[in-house]
């Protein structure tokens, strides 16, 4: 494999920044002359199986589609592309339905699980019911190598191209697909450092991008959630512009996902795998 640093491929698909921008009017403190500033839009999206309402998502109002596929995937109510029939997309300003027609076994899965949790406490974190949510047992992955220094000199400059909306008007997150040959092929933005993922996840899917020997790269923090759908995406490298967190690392290395930090400053960090068990 060769381990210069590569050359970045374009986008296979652009997200222009107009889609999902507006221009507001501001002043500043003490009050002054007014002046306008382009910000990011958000949309409440309802998604709805096989007619049974699921979620309600606050979502940058581009790319849904590539949302709703990831989604579908990150969160374990599919297992595969190939489960979802159907995806009608309707609504119009703030708010957005998606009617997604899905597999009857994934159907009857989510139904059990619905069913299973009903009147358990709610542990508070991000939407789930119970802690066997936020806890699931997934598959380990088989491995593979950790990417070349070289693939990550420069990359927070190189993933700016892939980030017209945060170059636009700033307060979104970006998650990008770095390919086996070091060239970053795909980008998606959102409001929500999860959505992102998924976005890229669904974008990769629809549009049958290899995931083999690739890595995911998030500009946001990394946490469990993070981790969880990348694993579930069969994506084997996770690259992090911010540190994970403690119980990311864990399930990471429980795992066998590569998980690397790029500091602003610092060389890489690799957190997973182990370095004794690198060695």
């Amino acid at each position: 494999m060769n381990a210069k640093r590569p050359a970045c491929a374009a986008p296979a698909v652009e997200t222009g920044a107009p889609a999902a921008s507006r221009t507001y009017s501001y002043c500043d403190l003490p009050l002054s002359e007014s002046a306008d500033t382009a910000l990011a839009e958000e949309v409440a999206l309802a998604i709805a199986y096989n007619g049974i309402s699921q979620a309600v998502m606050l979502v940058s109002p581009t790319d849904l589609e590539d949302f709703i596929v990831g989604f579908s995937l990150g969160s374990g109510i599919i297992e595969d592309a190939a489960d979802i029939y159907d995806l009608q997309l309707t609504g119009s300003g703030q708010a957005q339905y998606a009617q997604v027609t899905i597999a009857n076994r994934a159907f009857w899965n989510l139904k059990q699980q619905r069913r299973q949790l009903a009147g358990t406490s709610g542990c508070g974190l991000c939407g789930v019911e119970a802690v066997e949510q936020a806890l699931p047992e997934l598959a380990v992955l088989p491995g593979a190598p950790l990417p070349p220094p070289q693939w990550l000199d420069g990359l927070r400059q190189r993933i700016s191209e892939f980030q017209p909306l945060g170059q636009h008007c700033g307060a979104v997150h970006a998650a990008v697909f770095m390919n086996a040959n070091g060239e970053l092929l795909l980008g998606r933005e959102d409001i929500g450092r999860h959505n992102a993922l998924d976005k890229l996840i669904g974008g990769l899917v629809r549009q049958k991008i290899p995931t083999a020997g690739g890595a995911a790269i998030v500009t946001s923090r990394c946490s469990l959630e993070l981790i969880q759908k990348v694993l579930r995406a069969g994506i084997q490298t996770l690259v992090s512009l911010s540190a994970p967190t403690g119980l990311a690392v864990q399930w990471a290395r429980r795992h066998n996902l590569n998980l690397i930090h790029l500091p602003q400053k610092n060389a890489p960090r690799v957190y997973s795998p182990e370095r004794e068990k690198h060695l």
